[in-house]
């Protein structure tokens, strides 16, 4: 059972949107939230690790969690493993946070 994820201290407001930090779990039973790792939000996603599937798969689930378009979302760095930073553009930390159910960095 996964609770929801309370803070991510590593949730940064920038002039061009939020950046997360994420832990990217491939080959999940089901795409998900599932709480926070350290400084970053742990994220469970179906896709396997090949041919930037999981990646394809991150940036869908997220914009869909968080109710903004696909390009909005923009992998930083990370492409190859499973450390990710991920930019929201044009979305705050606030409003990410609490859509995502997380407190961001105060």
């Amino acid at each position: 059972p996964s609770c929801p994820p309370r803070r991510a201290s590593d949730l940064q407001p920038t002039a061009a949107g939020g950046v997360i930090s994420g832990r990217v779990v491939p080959r999940a039973s089901k795409n998900q939230v599932q709480g926070i790792l350290g400084d970053a939000l742990k994220i469970r996603l179906q896709a396997p690790p090949v041919e930037g599937k999981a990646n394809e798969a991150l940036v869908r689930f997220l914009a869909e969690s968080l109710d903004i378009p696909p390009r909005s979302v923009r992998l930083l760095s990370g492409e190859t493993g499973r450390n990710k930073r991920i930019l929201l553009a044009g979305m705050d930390a606030g409003q990410a946070s609490t859509r995502l159910g997380i407190s961001a960095r105060a």
